[in-house]
């Protein structure tokens, strides 16, 4: 669908709240089949502008129409219709072919889903279903299940530098989840604005505006967070950041900016949610240490099992001190399963989850060193960043070629790629590049698929003229 089509599809009724009309217009022209399965929708800031509405409108609508299957979304590939009603049952089957048509799936955000260990994982779901006690069957302890609480404390202690008690610690279903208890809970405080990093996770942006808190993006760069532009932003008291390992531009926030960050929050009674992102993959280096343990009063640390076990999964965590303490509390929040968490605190009790990252760690190096030879190899002119860590690295060229080109070029031959801009927040003279994702790729497939991407490349650049016959 053209993109300026959308006010000819969606038509605002004019009653009641704006959010509202937009995902009523939305629901209708979906079940309706005017806007068919795998449709993509355009992004909220552009489709607010078609509808001359607030980007925030448009944000709730999507979310809303998530929660009810009309709407899937996923980082990197933007938000698109997945209801299929008894008119789109053609159209589904198409969109769900075109999506596996991909030989190599190289987009970012998934770790090894072959290595998730599946004997250990049943051994410890027996052990579970045979020694939780009775008492735990009930309705769960909205805060968590008290013995995986206690394992956490101690794991984020000795593992990542932490200062946490399992009175601090909420289990919840993931990062995204923890995010909208606590920007909930933070908006309710009176704090109404937070600041983000540009580029970053563009799903935690949308989890974000979906609470009502408005975004201040922030640039980074080869430090991490220009921290120094916190202090431009007048009553700004929160902050979201990927200190450890940045998504997606891999850097390490700076010694100096750790510091400058921890002042200002000090300084403004601010808080700081450090997302541990990738923090347990580090392949030069002993990983960094969280923020939280620095400064506990001021940084909730926040953390999953996404990328180290799966994310269907659904298990994560955060850490709250001090003032923030009471982010813990007070509200309603569906969790994972007693039974889940009590699966998880066995792995955690036995060993098997330290055994488990260890030997990801040794595989996911390997891998990572496959694909460094194969892009220095195929692909010398670019240059590589934040491959030092995590699941994904980013390419970017000194020509600064169009990459919607080299994404449709990739595509053609089964390769799938996503462009840095997709996580910017401000695009305008920004440099593009790729974010690689290689966590889920068999090492076999690394030398074709970057040799596949290669060609890509060569594929997509403007050829030269040439002169008259």
């Amino acid at each position: 669908m053209a993109r300026g089509a959308w006010t000819v599809v969606l038509t605002l009724d004019g009653d009641g709240k704006l959010h509202r009309q937009v995902e009523r217009a939305l629901r209708e022209a979906i079940r309706s089949g005017r806007v068919s399965t795998g449709t993509v929708l355009p992004p909220s800031r552009e489709l607010a502008a078609q509808l001359d509405c607030s980007r925030w409108a448009v944000t709730q609508a999507y979310s809303q129409l998530v929660t009810e299957g009309y709407l899937a979304t996923r980082v990197g590939s933007g938000t698109w219709v997945s209801w299929s009603g008894p008119t789109q049952r053609t159209s589904r089957r198409t969109a769900a072919a075109s999506v596996a048509t991909y030989r190599f799936d190289l987009a970012p955000g998934s770790p090894d889903l072959r290595a998730f260990p599946r004997t250990r994982w049943a051994e410890a779901a027996r052990a579970a279903a045979r020694t939780v006690p009775t008492a735990d069957l009930g309705y769960p302890d909205e805060q968590g299940y008290l013995p995986l609480r206690e394992l956490m404390a101690d794991y984020l202690q000795r593992s990542r530098g932490a200062i946490a008690s399992a009175a601090d610690v909420a289990i919840r279903s993931g990062v995204s989840a923890s995010v909208a208890q606590l920007c909930a809970g933070l908006r309710a405080m009176g704090i109404d604005r937070i600041a983000v990093e540009d580029p970053g996770w563009t799903r935690l942006r949308t989890v974000i505006e979906s609470t009502g808190m408005r975004l201040e993006p922030v640039p980074v760069d080869h430090h991490g967070l220009q921290v120094e532009r916190l202090s431009r932003r007048d009553d700004l008291r929160a902050v979201v950041v990927t200190a450890a390992h940045q998504f997606p531009t891999g850097v390490v926030l700076a010694p100096h900016r750790r510091l400058g960050l921890i002042d200002w929050a000090r300084r403004n009674n601010g808080v700081i949610l450090e997302d541990d992102y990738d923090a347990e993959f580090r392949y030069d280096r002993s990983p960094v240490g969280t923020l939280q343990g620095m400064a506990p009063e001021h940084v909730v640390l926040l953390g999953s099992v996404s990328k180290t076990l799966s994310p269907a999964i659904g298990i994560g965590w955060f850490v709250a001190q001090g003032q923030w303490r009471s982010l813990l509390e007070g509200r309603s929040v569906a969790g994972p399963s007693t039974i889940d968490q009590a699966t998880f605190a066995e792995l955690v009790a036995a060993g098997a989850y330290d055994r488990h990252l260890r030997a990801m760690q040794r595989r996911y190096k390997r891998r990572r060193d496959c694909v460094l030879t194969a892009l220095q190899h195929e692909l010398p002119t670019w240059t590589i960043g934040g491959a030092a860590a995590g699941l994904h690295l980013t390419l970017t060229h000194s020509s600064n070629p169009d990459t919607s080109l080299l994404v449709t070029a990739a595509g053609d031959l089964g390769t799938r790629i996503v462009p840095l801009l997709d996580y910017r927040i401000h695009t305008a003279e920004t440099q593009d590049g790729i974010v690689l994702g290689y966590g889920n790729i068999p090492d076999n497939d690394v030398p074709p698929a970057i040799r596949s991407l290669a060609k890509a490349f060569a594929n997509s650049r403007p050829r030269a003229a040439q002169p008259p016959a």
